[in-house]
């Protein structure tokens, strides 16, 4: 025997049964409550006492009625409806089968008024029953509801219910507390709103009261009791949230802190429980509003096939989800890494028959050139790249091949082929580059905007800094770091970096290429610097502990080829905005002359590939990259 099939059979005669019992209930309740209803009518009708005349008639009649509003309400499949999750939509099915059979049996009362060898109804008690029938009918199919929203869930005698403030009356944090109340599955019970436009003060929403402004928290943990705080605001920035963190936190309550996502993650869905989430560092460092032209992008990329290098990676897979809701023919997803496409294909929880999973290296000339022949994408987006600075200090050889030929063979070959556009993604350890990083991805944006003068195709690349969260970065160390507790290592006190969330970052690189014609390097604003050890701090008390108290901090010293600060746009260069919030396009000061600069870059790569020394690598670097001064 299938033991499958069985377990199906047996799970499929269960709900059978119970879709049974619940039908015969409610039919065996609707024959009550009908009853009750006619008889209920003529009560208040002859005040207490009515008539024995009316007797024979309300028999009948009452015979005809339950017939005829029990085959209405069937017909109208009010039996199929579920009574814990009774909502709008059900009672506007409801009501309308109480008009279709409330006429109806008004009608059959009036046609055979004629026939009757009793008293006619008095028109009271026709008016007076159609109006208890659906109170009836309807209060049967909301009290489940009403009894656990309503009653045990506002007094708290429901197991699991957590009592929430809102902070933000706004669109989000109504929708959410709608959510809320009416959601069957729901266990949250919202206490109250807090916003600060003092016009809501006072005001009641869904029946919710808004309490006050910000700087009321503090009063309300101590006297309410409150087991979670909301940030129902998705266009705050980073510093509006720590704000508001900082004053939850120095209340000296610990309720959980929990936020909705920002507009940018929002794009495309609606608010749900779902997407409410635990406060992380992302929302402290990288959140802001950002105007995205996604119009313009989806023009981009919409019924084109697209190639994304290292669409393994954090920058590459969020690449190819979002390149995805913008409706490509087909996305070409390119990694060396199987396990990475592997997991990425399972990221988006479907087969989409338009992406492609492709095992490859970048540095395998002849596997490019079968890939761009066979495919023929329209657009390659360049995320592969060797990244990890101290590591790629020792094996400067390994950053050369991945980081310049590589990107040399993606590139020759994408003129070759006739690509629209190739959109490299750069670093902001380009700029006046310590580290051979550094210096090979500079050398990569100088060699591809040799090759942007070859061809028709655009070549253009998007500098930026560090991405929350992206794997190996800072954040994933301090996470498991703080899980084992501690130590936290920081390599400098005075440390500072450039942060971006992966969801921002990609759709500016998207933006940015979308309005690049070729040989521009763009620039994205990062906004401020943020100090490591202050990063580390806060990722400590996110977890609910103190830094040097609970979980200590120590400082390692800086590693080989990394700087204190980075910079955006190097001291040869300018800058000029676009017409694009966030883009600033590079502008260098000075041409370089092309057949010198290729002779170095050829001369770098094959001593590269042939093992040549550290210093003939760093000095044919310097060649490249004049900026180029490494540390050690």
């Amino acid at each position: 025997m299938d033991i499958g099939s069985e377990i199906s059979r047996r799970m499929r005669l269960a709900l059978k049964k119970t879709k049974f019992k619940r039908r015969l209930f409610f039919i065996l309740s609707d024959l009550v409550l009908i009853s009750v209803s006619l008889f209920l009518a003529f009560w208040l009708r002859f005040e207490g006492r009515i008539p024995l005349e009316y007797f024979p008639g309300i028999y009948h009649y009452l015979l005809a009625a339950l017939i005829l509003k029990l085959s209405i309400l069937a017909l109208f499949g009010i039996y199929n409806l579920s009574w814990g999750m009774f909502g709008l939509r059900d009672a506007v099915r409801l009501f309308l089968a109480w008009i279709v059979f409330s006429t109806s049996f008004m009608a059959m009362v009036m046609s055979t008024r004629s026939l009757l060898s009793y008293p006619f109804f008095p028109r009271g008690v026709l008016v007076a029953d159609v109006i208890l029938d659906l109170s009836f009918l309807c209060g049967l199919r909301i009290s489940k509801r009403f009894i656990k929203e309503i009653i045990l869930k506002k007094n708290g005698q429901l197991k699991n219910i957590k009592r929430v403030l809102i902070v933000g009356a706004g669109e989000a944090g109504v929708g959410v507390c709608k959510e809320m109340l009416h959601n069957p599955r729901s266990d949250y019970q919202p206490v109250g709103f807090i916003d600060d436009e003092s016009a809501k003060r006072g005001l009641t929403i869904q029946g919710v009261p808004v309490l006050g402004d910000r700087q009321k928290i503090p009063e309300l943990l101590k006297k309410t009791q409150i087991h979670e705080i909301l940030i129902a605001i998705p266009s705050a920035s980073s510093k509006e949230i720590r704000g508001i963190v900082d004053i939850i936190r120095n209340a000296g309550q610990k309720p959980e802190v929990k936020i909705l996502p920002s507009l940018l993650d929002l794009f495309g869905g609606n608010i749900t429980l779902p997407k409410i989430e635990d406060i992380q560092i992302e929302d402290l460092l990288g959140r802001a509003q950002v105007e995205i032209d996604y119009k313009l992008i989806r023009k981009s990329i919409e019924g084109k096939r697209l190639l994304v290098t290292g669409a393994g990676g954090s920058i590459g897979s969020e690449l190819v989800k979002n390149c995805l809701k913008f409706n490509p023919e087909k996305i070409m997803a390119l990694d060396i890494d199987e396990t990475e496409l592997f997991s990425l294909e399972n990221m988006l929880c479907s087969l989409d028959s338009r992406l492609l999973k492709i095992v490859a290296d970048i540095k395998d000339e002849a596997k490019i050139n079968k890939i761009l022949k066979k495919y023929s994408p329209e657009v390659i987006i360049h995320a592969a790249a060797y990244k990890h600075v101290p590591v790629l200090e020792e094996f400067p050889e390994e950053a050369i091949k991945n980081n310049v030929l590589g990107t040399r063979i993606l590139g020759e070959y994408a003129l070759l082929f006739g690509v629209d556009k190739f959109i490299n993604i750069s670093t902001d350890k380009a700029i006046n580059p310590t580290s051979v990083m550094g210096a090979s991805k500079r050398t990569a944006e100088e060699m591809l905007r040799l090759l942007n003068c070859k061809g028709k195709t655009k070549f253009i690349s998007v500098r930026f800094g560090n991405v929350l969260g992206s794997r190996g970065s800072v954040i994933p160390l301090f996470k498991e770091q703080i899980k084992r507790g501690g130590p936290v290592t920081v390599t400098h006190p005075d440390m500072k970096r450039y942060f971006m969330t992966t969801l921002e970052a990609v759709l500016l690189i998207l933006e940015a290429g979308a309005i690049g014609q070729g040989g521009e390097t763009f620039v994205l604003d990062m906004g401020e610097p943020v100090r490591i050890d202050d990063l580390a701090r806060e990722m400590i008390r996110l977890s609910g502990k103190e830094p040097d108290a609970d979980i200590p901090i120590i400082y390692t010293g800086i590693r080989p080829g990394e700087k204190l600060f980075e910079e955006l746009i190097g001291v040869e260069e300018g800058s000029e905005p676009t017409s694009y919030q966030k883009i600033f396009k590079a502008k260098s000061s000075k041409y370089r002359d092309e057949s010198s600069l290729l002779k170095y870059i050829n001369n770098l790569i094959e001593v590269s590939q042939n093992n040549g020394s550290r210093e003939e690598m760093i000095s044919l670097l310097k060649k490249i990259v004049p900026t180029y001064k490494p540390l050690a």
